[in-house]
């Protein structure tokens, strides 16, 4: 179930990406971005919940440190049809410290098997933790370890998805935190070895897909973030290297001309072509005329009265050296 998957990127997994990712791959598991707990309970939970049912399977990635609230949110998962529902351990952000979730519930493992134990018990969907192996000086393997054993055991989890790096919970930026520790892909190993009852997926620094595959010898499943943001390419072979699937093999201009039509359906929703077309920029790297295309489509989109057609416009110089190299 989760042998690959695309991480939750504040930002950036929003509900367009999701669609545009599934276009790539038909077996790769997608997480929202982190939505709080306070956001689903007193906004437009709608805005936030809404998804497209090409997307499953999908997760719905929670930040929150109230059981209550979060048993709250779990049935609405559920209700929204999500595939799981994931309890974000992991984001060092002082503005998710301040609110008392994200990395800094590493330090009490209690707290968190009660958030677990409360969502488990409010829905029938998989309940998963996304956390770090540890955080400032509490960061040796028998820390970590005592952090899985009472969320497993006092909560009831099943399935860790650990970013293989500690946090630093003052002095680094969210951005350093995901570069400066080091990667300690040994530690989420022995975890398996220790306790081949539970599911235990790697995420972190993983950049291409013979990184990603050389890992499930001794994990249960991988998970790529920016790597496959950046460059989202990467997920069309996913469905054959990872889950055996001999379907078709996606085309870059039949998932843009789906695009397109996405676009438009959208647009008559008064959703910006802009916050759709941002997450194609990496569509062509690797190719020629990849630079044009992100240039072109960065400038166009900037119209509020862009439309499908800035996809075909920002295509042509792609299409022009595509043809060219064919030629030479």
């Amino acid at each position: 179930m989760h042998r690959f998957s695309v991480a939750p990127m504040m930002d950036w997994t929003d509900r367009h990406d999701r669609y545009f990712l599934r276009l790539i791959s038909r077996r790769a598991r997608l997480y929202t971005e982190m939505i709080t707990t306070g956001a689903l309970l007193h906004g437009r939970a709608e805005r936030f919940l809404a998804f497209d049912p090409s997307e499953h399977p999908v997760a719905l990635q929670l930040g929150g440190c109230d059981p209550a609230a979060l048993a709250d949110c779990a049935r609405l998962a559920e209700a929204w049809g999500y595939d799981e529902v994931n309890l974000n351990v992991g984001c060092p952000s002082d503005r998710v410290q301040n609110a008392r979730f994200g990395a800094c519930l590493m330090a009490e493992p209690a707290l968190v098997a009660r958030c677990i134990a409360a969502m488990g018990s409010a829905t029938r969907l998989p309940v998963t933790v996304k956390c770090r192996i540890g955080i400032d000086a509490q960061d040796d393997y028998a820390d970590f370890r005592s952090f899985v054993e009472v969320v497993a055991g006092e909560g009831g989890a099943e399935t860790f998805i650990v970013h293989a790096r500690k946090a630093w919970l003052q002095g680094l930026s969210p951005k350093e935190n995901r570069e400066v520790p080091p990667l300690r892909y040994d530690v989420v190993q022995r975890l398996k070895q220790e306790r081949p009852d539970l599911t235990v997926v790697l995420n972190g620094g993983l950049t291409d897909l013979d990184q990603a595959e050389a890992q499930l010898a001794q994990v249960d499943g991988v998970m790529l973030g920016r790597a496959a943001y950046q460059d989202p390419w990467v997920l069309a072979q996913v469905d054959r290297r990872f889950f055996g699937d001999d379907g078709p093999d996606p085309t870059r201009q039949a998932v843009l001309e789906k695009m397109k039509a996405y676009i438009e359906r959208q647009r008559q929703d008064g959703v910006p072509a802009k916050a759709i077309a941002r997450h194609l920029l990496g569509l062509f790297n690797g190719l020629p005329g990849a630079r044009a295309w992100r240039r072109e489509l960065s400038e166009r989109m900037r119209s509020e009265d862009a439309g499908p057609e800035i996809l075909d416009l920002a295509y042509a110089p792609v299409a022009e050296a595509l043809a060219r190299r064919l030629a030479a």
